[in-house]
């Protein structure tokens, strides 16, 4: 056997998060329908981005203090985007659904026509 085996399946490398597409995202923000008195945060996290926000409504928390809004996750092996919201009550991330473009995720982050993410 040679030694090129390894090379016949290199690992991929995740091209998330980049400072490209979080730009994206953050402008993409500006345009939302819900909370636009509040000016979100977009950080990277290992796989993707995570946006926070102020939360202005006291719904989650009474203080306004900054909450989490959604996690953005690239899946390197399917070529796709998983959306996540933030389940406040239990603390935890609730996988929204698979996406093949990075815009549809940010035009139903926009549009949030069941308060599911701008809470």
């Amino acid at each position: 056997m040679n030694g090129n085996l390894a090379l016949a399946n290199p690992m991929s490398v995740c091209p998330h998060p980049n400072e490209v597409d979080r730009k994206r995202i953050d402008r993409a923000l500006a345009k939302r329908k819900r909370y636009r008195y509040v000016t979100p945060t977009v950080r990277g996290i290992e796989t993707g981005y995570e946006i926070v926000s102020p939360c202005c409504s006291r719904n989650i928390d009474p203080d306004g203090g900054v909450i989490d809004i959604a996690r953005i996750e690239f899946q390197d092996r399917s070529r796709c985007w998983l959306l996540y919201r933030k389940d406040h009550k239990a603390g935890a991330w609730i996988e929204h659904g698979e996406f093949h473009a990075l815009s549809q995720i940010l035009e139903l982050l926009n549009e949030d026509p069941d308060r599911l993410f701008w809470q």
